[in-house]
């Protein structure tokens, strides 16, 4: 009873003060599956949640490290589709953090970042295989901002990294 006084009170001014984001943070931590059902959810549907918990958005660190840290992360991804092309692609910590910030306005968390990185390689993607002089493209911020990436020109390169003649 006195949890359920406490919410009360803590939703009260919550709606009285209007500082939303700490206090319904705090407000929601406290939630237990008895809330649940006098909210209206049927009990049959809150037995089958084993746990009850609250997820946080993402900062522009945390959204950084999911592009960067995970074993199959979006930028090695990239950079071995352009590795196939021979073609080196680099990323400053700068344009990641653009990218992260980007995600962080669209609100799409990390699921958006695909998305914005989608954006920015796209007409890179398809100018490499057809000039094949360049040799490593480089994404910074103003990459991200205007969608110019910087382009290294160099020797003739083979098309494909694994290409065998066919004769």
């Amino acid at each position: 009873m006195k949890k359920i006084l406490l919410a009360l009170a803590l939703a009260a001014s919550i709606l009285l003060c209007g500082c939303s984001s700490e206090a319904e943070k705090a407000l929601l931590r406290k939630v237990e599956p008895h809330d649940l059902v006098k909210f209206g959810l049927i009990p049959e549907l809150i037995g089958r949640l084993p746990v009850i918990t609250v997820l946080d958005d993402l900062d522009e660190d945390a959204l950084v490290r999911v592009l960067k840290e995970p074993r199959n992360s979006l930028v090695k991804q990239y950079k071995e589709l352009l590795n196939m092309d021979n073609v080196e692609l680099n990323f400053t910590d700068e344009a990641l953090h653009a990218i992260a910030r980007k995600t962080i306005e669209r609100k799409t968390g990390a699921r958006g970042l695909r998305s914005v990185m989608e954006s920015i390689l796209l007409p890179i993607m398809y100018e490499v295989p057809n000039d094949a002089t360049i040799i490593r493209v480089t994404v910074d911020e103003d990459t991200v901002e205007s969608g110019e990436a910087h382009l290294e020109y160099g020797a003739v390169r083979k098309r494909y990294k694994n290409q065998t003649s066919l004769s």
